[in-house]
């Protein structure tokens, strides 16, 4: 029952107004995420860390004379921005990505002390 990660997501950062949605596994030495940010190709996603933190960000061209007219939107056409903070859990040099039918998966491999054990508290 190691570690996670504090919180997922914006704590204190600006949020786009539409978002891509993202998993997050945790396997015995690395976590996975899954990031379902379909119809953005691999070349327009970026990732980057930064003091701990995990930026993942895609942008698309929209032809703005065939704009969709949306009568209800959940997800976005021309960017996105995901920010997960590490918790120092994480390896970040050994982070790799892959897209896989549309969807990125990012393994992130665990740091030595989230892959140990819980230890436990004797009460005396």
């Amino acid at each position: 029952m190691g570690h996670h990660f504090d919180h997922y997501g914006f704590g204190g950062y600006r949020r786009p107004k539409y978002n891509v949605p993202v998993n997050i596994e945790e396997k015995e030495d690395h976590y996975e995420l899954t990031v379902y940010a379909t119809g953005f190709d691999k070349e327009n996603i970026k990732l980057s860390v930064v003091d701990d933190v995990l930026y993942i960000t895609g942008t698309r061209t929209i032809d703005e004379n065939n704009k969709p007219n949306f009568t209800k939107q959940e997800f976005p056409v021309k960017s996105f921005e995901r920010i997960i903070s590490l918790n120092m859990q994480v390896d970040s040099s050994g982070i790799k990505a892959r897209q896989e039918n549309g969807v990125l998966i990012v393994t992130l491999p665990k740091t030595a002390e989230a892959q140990r054990p819980a230890q436990e508290i004797n009460v005396d």
